[in-house]
């Protein structure tokens, strides 16, 4: 089974975003953000992914994805 992983960190880092400016702009808190961010939630809502996206002019696929099973054990063992 493969893996979705997020790609909040870099769609950030392109657009010299911080966490707290996407924070206000999106109207989720900060600790929640940094759990997307670093890849530790297990579910997303679609308005808060809609949201995101309009704050960062950008699709979701450069926030979302999808990695083969045997490429996420690549990833892990790196």
């Amino acid at each position: 089974m493969g893996k979705i992983i997020l790609r909040l960190d870099r769609v950030m880092a392109d657009r010299k975003t911080s966490l707290s400016e996407l924070s206000e702009a999106v109207g989720v808190s900060n600790v929640n953000l940094s759990k997307m961010k670093n890849g530790h939630i297990s579910a997303i809502r679609f308005s808060t992914l809609e949201a995101i996206c309009k704050a960062l002019h950008c699709q979701p696929g450069d926030i979302l994805e999808y990695s083969e099973e045997e490429d996420y054990k690549k990833e892990e063992q790196s």
